[in-house]
């Protein structure tokens, strides 16, 4: 979208040009844009092409930077001018830990709100906004170097009014500014800084600044000065450039569908997409680049869908291959936490190796997903091991009492051995000695009178001097250290000591349990114990969904939890909306802001698709009635009647200036991708057929981006390949709790079934189904033992009640003397 964006506007005109030179006049930025992201510490948004004439401070960019300049960065400048004593400012009222974190800092920062833009127009000032989230490791070290700092302080709060933003909060107004940044600088990445009129309109914006300057570039506290400046002796200039780029960013990003205009061919997009993705896959270690690289779990899932439609040909085995051996070597990786469950934010090399050690819930929830369907598609259990063990993680570390899941795990801890700050991965890394020290114990009959110590290492790859190369550790704070990633299959290093794979597998499972238990007394890592909608609507998903492959019923009780958690604490009955967030109290209770935030589209589309997973998962009839409710919610507050699909948020808010269409799946799949599916699947569940009209209508709207880039959108293609092979209703006539239900149910959760609904009736007329779908009335069992229709648009093959039987059914896809 943005990058889209971009081209368009200044292809189409020149609006911006004349900002951005003026921009980069009076902030003196020499404009050399920095292109080597060696080490990356903050997530990123997929870069826009290369400009070698970047016209703001972007070089400084957290997420854009080479070794060298980390480094210098990390130790450069002057550090903040404290005397030690602490000051509070007003966002130690708020809630989000993001805010708290700079809750004391010597700035008046504001949350964004009304008292913040009046206190801007009453004061006739210039708005400061700062942008990031409590687990963003830049984010600490501009607080550090100057937020901190009482010189900078007092500048920031005499001559701006500072606004402070959790983006996880507020994404609405995020996606606006990260907009304007990345247009007018080729990149983005957070923390974000811009700087907006009084009326909320950019004019300046850029990412990490140093506090001071530096070889030659200016500081933090030279760009404040200059800004100043400008706003006094050329704010007509300023206020002019920023109005026409905003108005050119309004036309770019558009996205409407033409009148009647139908959706794009599914089979061509769907081969255009495996081909790009093709085209960017790394052969030897998996994945789509070769560093850093992200887990991406929105393409191994569309690999997996395209490979089910296409088993037969070349591309089909290829699309699948690509998937499995990506996920084999994520899992195999450091990326994959072996001592503590889960999975790291992402790698910074192209072997899966030394992570950004952040964990994100929204990256647990997709990544069991994908675990447990590369189980469903391949039968090997390795793969239901990792489904599992990232639940574990999220059960043991990332669950609130209530039902409801925190938000993050940062990368940054307080080292064992002390000193004066945190460090990227303490909390995850080994020395060689730590290992000696903890598995000392010779193991019987392994040959050279091997210790427990010699077989772990030679597995995970710890070496006596680290196993960290030096250009993945530019601040140093990894050196002598290990990151563990398996090195062999578990029958070489038996083999390789003299040992039986069964035994190898218990010292190893030991070693880690050990290894384990040393963690628990380590300084944890800040926990962002924020609850957000969206991302416990994927993390109930993936609950759902491995819990019903599984059979596991504490899994499935964990998803009820889960949803019961989101009717308690994140719907609002009265006003009849999803609220965005929820927070961790003092006293481990769940609090709410006030007025606290409304929901938006991603959390309204991914409870949507939670609760149609936990329908399957459990039949439940309430879930999917939930589910119902919030998608006629979703459509008055965010559907576009005019060109089609949905905003990102509600497009009645004055103070989002942009009404943006999400038109990527990133770390997070686009709530417009996810949408096209909810209302497929709903249609099928309740016979609306304008939901159906609604996905199609989507779909046309994002035709442009599906046809040219549909690497770009590999969630919607999904969507747009459910819409042409037409879902499959698979109908099971029994008693929810019975065993013959149970066994039919089973055969359908075994199979990697994307384009499929499930649905259970008892024969009851009244229920929620059979009230929707009459048809599902007329089914019944045969000879009293559940029964199950497989049937497209309500035509069925003959009834059948054996599992195999049934399983034949749904891989060959065929249907035997259809009847009405």
């Amino acid at each position: 979208m943005l990058r889209l964006a971009w081209r368009r506007s200044t292809s189409t005109n020149s609006l911006a040009e004349p900002a951005l030179r003026l921009t980069a006049a009076f902030l003196g930025a020499d404009g050399q844009q920095q292109s080597s992201p060696a080490h990356i510490r903050c997530f990123r948004l997929i870069p826009h092409p290369p400009n070698d004439r970047s016209p703001l401070l972007q070089p400084l960019s957290a997420c854009c930077l080479s070794p060298s300049l980390h480094r210098s960065m990390a130790s450069g400048g002057e550090g903040p001018a404290s005397d030690g004593q602490k000051h509070t400012n007003r966002l130690a009222k708020e809630r989000s830990p993001y805010l708290l974190q700079h809750a004391h800092n010597p700035v008046d920062w504001y949350p964004w709100g009304q008292e913040a833009f009046e206190k801007a127009k009453s004061e006739d000032k210039p708005i400061f906004l700062s942008v990031g989230y409590s687990t963003c490791h830049w984010c600490h070290v501009m607080e550090r170097e100057s937020f901190e700092d009482k010189e900078i302080g007092k500048i920031l709060s005499d001559n701006f009014v500072c606004i402070k933003l959790d983006r996880e909060e507020r994404p609405d107004v995020d996606k606006v500014y990260m907009t304007f940044v990345q247009a007018t600088s080729g990149g983005g990445g957070w923390p974000m800084s811009v700087w907006l009129t009084p009326d909320l309109r950019p004019f300046i914006g850029g990412t990490y600044f140093p506090p001071r300057d530096h070889r030659g570039r200016p500081g933090f506290k030279t760009v404040l000065t200059r800004i100043i400046e400008q706003w006094q002796n050329n704010r007509p200039a300023l206020e002019s450039s920023g109005e026409r780029i905003l108005e050119a960013l309004k036309k770019g990003t558009a996205i409407t569908a033409n009148p009647g205009e139908s959706p794009p061919l599914a089979p061509d997009v769907a081969n255009r997409c495996f081909q790009q993705l093709a085209h960017s896959y790394e052969e030897e270690y998996g994945g789509f680049r070769d560093a850093p690289k992200f887990p991406s779990p929105v393409n191994l899932m569309f690999l997996m869908s395209y490979w089910s439609v296409n088993r037969s040909t070349s591309e089909g085995v290829e699309a699948l291959q690509m998937a499995m051996h990506t996920l084999r070597m994520m899992a195999l990786g450091g990326i994959h936490d072996h001592v503590a469950q889960g999975f790291h934010r992402y790698s910074t090399d192209s072997s899966w190796h030394v992570p950004h050690f952040e964990k994100m819930l929204y990256d647990q929830a997709q990544l069991a997903v994908a675990y447990i369907t590369a189980f469903q598609v391949s039968g090997e259990q390795f793969y239901a091991e990792v489904a599992k063990d990232v639940l574990l993680y999220v059960s043991r570390d990332l669950s609130d009492k209530s039902g409801g899941f925190y938000s993050a795990e940062d990368a940054d801890s307080v080292p064992v051995s002390g000193g004066p700050g945190k460090r990227e991965g303490a909390f995850c890394v080994w020395t060689a000695s730590e290992v000696r020290e903890l598995l000392p114990d010779v193991v019987e009959g392994a040959s050279g009178a091997a210790t427990q110590a010699d077989i772990f290492m030679h597995h995970y790859g710890v070496k006596e001097q680290g196993n960290v190369a030096p250009e993945q550790d530019p601040h140093g704070e990894l050196q002598g250290q290990n990151v563990l990633i398996v090195r062999y299959s578990v029958e070489l290093t038996a083999a390789r000591f003299g040992v039986t794979v069964e035994k190898a597998n218990q010292l190893l499972a030991s070693a880690r349990a050990k290894m384990a238990d040393v963690r628990t007394t380590r300084p944890r890592p800040h926990l962002d114990t924020k609850m957000l909608a969206s991302w416990n609507g994927l993390m109930l998903s993936a609950y759902a969904r491995v819990g019903a492959v599984l059979g596991d019923e504490a899994l499935l009780e964990r998803a009820v939890q889960a949803a019961n958690f989101l009717r308690e604490h994140l719907w609002d009955a009265e006003q009849q909306i999803i609220l965005r967030s929820c927070y961790r109290g003092d006293q481990m209770e769940v609090q709410q802001i006030s007025p606290p935030i409304p929901g938006f589209l991603d959390d309204y589309a991914f409870i949507i698709c939670g609760l149609l997973d936990l329908y399957e998962a459990t039949l439940q009839a309430e879930w999917l009635q939930w589910a119902e409710e919030l998608q006629l919610r979703q459509d008055v507050l965010f559907w576009d009647d005019q060109g089609g699909g949905f905003f990102c948020s509600d497009p009645s808010d004055g103070t989002v200036l942009l009404q943006l269409k999400e038109d990527q799946d990133g770390a997070e799949p686009s709530a417009n991708s996810v949408s096209a599916s909810n209302l497929l699947r709903l249609s099928q569940y309740t016979a609306r057929q304008e939901w159906l009209l609604k996905s199609q209508q989507l779909l046309a709207a994002f035709s442009d981006r599906l046809n040219r880039v549909p690497i770009a959108l590999p969630e919607m293609v999904r969507a747009l390949m459910a819409q042409h092979y037409t879902l499959k209703q698979v109908v099971i006539c029994g008693c929810k709790d019975a065993s013959d239900t149970a066994s039919l149910l089973s055969a359908v959760n075994s199979l990697f079934l994307p384009y499929k609904v499930l649905m259970l009736t008892d024969g009851n007329p009244e229920s929620f189904l059979c009230q929707r779908l009459p048809v599902l009335s007329s089914m019944s069992q045969l000879g009293g033992v559940a029964t199950a229709y497989v049937c497209q648009d309500f035509t069925c093959s003959l009834p059948v009640t054996d599992s195999q039987e049934l399983r034949r059914l749904l891989l060959d896809g065929t249907t035997d003397m259809p009847r009405q």
